[in-house]
């Protein structure tokens, strides 16, 4: 017989919890509480997203010291959400889904959600810019989360847009496993897939326990053990449990470890890194040292750098889940409550309307009664196992720095590679020019594709390809429809080859 728990304020969830997650028993809460643990992760990932934007990707490969101080005032969401909208990709991201759920439902088909973000008006990078442009050209979800056709498969992208999911399923991990995997593996694969399950689980659990470490380690039982993600969190925790006191000393022992990245052509041998494995682990290390505090989680996870917007908005999110918007301190809440009711940029929705379709979608798939939501905990199950770029790792980085309008080769020795640049424009034309591209390997074509100038429809990179054999070989790019006022521009290469 399952037993029922009743949590009965979002500031005292059990006190069972600070040592076990109720699993496999039915939980009763108020709906008041569960709006205020609603609204905690929305305004917490606004607040996070918001305090971390100023150093994004600013510190690449190090870390912000104490002494270098972040700005904060009461209107500074405020006037960020108006100067800057575009710092929230974070959440607009989210409310494209969220969006779609509302009009068609949890169970839409995965072709809405992909056609819904693919086709947006805002502009994407990394994975999600890789996975649009494969979807308006015919390669649709999961190919276009794949690593042989999205270099940027293990990137942050679905990690940042996966709380929405874990707030959708109070307790409920394996049904946020469930929607993670259809929707995660549209812009990315294996760490960048699992990045999402994870921060979902986190909030998924969030709802009904309130004891960090658990919330940790219990979400990380839904990512296969021998797999980067697993092992890159499994050392955060080990590394916590060594230098309990010293966030520093834990980031650098897994930084030291784990930063390493092997598919983002950018971040390949250089500080920036957009992987999802790293960067799930300063939203990690954030929790784990900022010990329940908000104002410490969030500072924490901006000063492990790198993507430190989206790591703090994460940690705050999940934080904002398991103690409720009523407990977040009233000096981070004044500019949001300014913005609480404006649009987000590129949705219809406002803070306290997402907070509302989330309550509603919620509600709409769980029991109710006379005393609130019914729902029961559901023990993590793993996912399967999946890597990117197995078998093979980046061995040559090469700077091009190439124009061309008729044909250019690239001789390389290895199984893999990946040209990035872009078309650029050498005279005072528009933006509806296309590039279309043959690409030979060795003479002989292996692909024929388009690359629009258009920013919003881009081709990320020029071309990849992966796993073919392994030796000395000649690419060849051939503009098909050279024009006297555009040019492809070859930056730079990274060739692979097997380990």
């Amino acid at each position: 017989m399952k037993t029922r728990i009743t949590i009965i304020s979002s500031l005292l969830l059990l006190a069972a919890c600070t040592v076990k997650v109720p699993y496999d028993q039915t939980v009763s809460l108020d709906r008041a509480t569960l709006m205020d643990k609603i609204r905690g992760g929305w305004y917490g990932q606004t607040i996070g997203c918001t305090y971390g934007g100023p150093t994004e990707f600013k510190y690449k490969g190090g870390l912000i010291m104490e002494e270098i101080p972040i700005p904060w005032y009461d209107d500074y969401i405020y006037d960020t959400y108006i100067e800057d909208p575009g710092l929230y990709d974070d959440v607009y991201m989210d409310l494209t889904f969220l969006e779609t759920m509302m009009k068609q439902g949890l169970d839409a088909p995965i072709e809405a959600y992909a056609d819904a973000f693919a086709y947006a008006d805002y502009k994407l990078w990394h994975a999600n810019q890789a996975a649009r442009y494969n979807i308006m050209n015919g390669r649709g979800a999961p190919e276009s989360g794949h690593w042989k056709y999205n270099p940027h498969a293990d990137d942050i992208d679905f990690q940042i847009e996966a709380d929405f999911i874990g707030m959708l399923y109070p307790g409920q991990v394996n049904k946020a496993s469930e929607l993670s995997d259809r929707i995660g593996h549209i812009m990315n694969y294996g760490d960048g897939w699992y990045g999402g399950v994870y921060i979902g689980a986190m909030y998924c659990l969030a709802y009904v326990c309130d004891d960090i470490p658990t919330i940790v380690t219990e979400a990380l039982k839904t990512i296969p053990e021998g797999t980067k993600f697993h092992s890159t969190i499994s050392d955060v925790i080990k590394y916590w449990k060594q230098y309990p006191k010293d966030w520093k000393q834990c980031w650098f022992e897994v930084t030291n470890r784990h930063a390493n990245d092997v598919g983002c052509p950018e971040g390949v041998w250089n500080g920036f890194n957009i992987d999802a494995t790293i960067n799930s682990a300063f939203v990690v290390i954030g929790l784990l040292y900022g010990e329940g505090d908000f104002y410490k989680t969030m500072d924490i996870a901006t000063r492990c750098g790198n993507d430190s917007d989206c790591n703090p908005a994460s940690a705050a999110g999940i934080l904002g889940v398991m103690y409720g918007y009523s407990a977040i301190p009233e000096q981070w809440k004044k500019g949001a409550e300014r913005i609480k009711d404006i649009p987000f940029p590129y949705t219809s929705l406002s803070l306290e309307q997402v907070c509302q379709a989330n309550y509603d979608l919620l509600v709409s798939c769980n029991e109710t009664d006379e005393n609130g939501i019914l729902f029961t905990v559901e023990t993590p199950e793993t996912v399967r196992y999946e890597q990117c770029f197995e078998g093979i790792r980046p061995v040559e980085k090469r700077v091009l720095k190439k124009a061309f309008t008729t044909s250019a080769d690239f001789s390389f020795q290895g199984n893999g590679i990946v040209v990035e640049g872009s078309v650029r424009k050498t005279g005072h034309a528009d933006d509806s020019y296309i590039a279309d591209v043959t690409a030979l390997l060795d003479g002989e074509e292996i692909e024929h594709f388009t690359m629009p100038i258009d920013y919003i429809k881009r081709k990320y990179e020029i071309f990849s390809a992966y796993c073919f054999t392994s030796g000395p070989h000649v690419l060849t790019l051939r503009l098909n429809n050279p024009h006297p006022d555009y040019e492809l521009w070859a930056q730079e290469m990274v060739v692979y080859d097997q380990e």
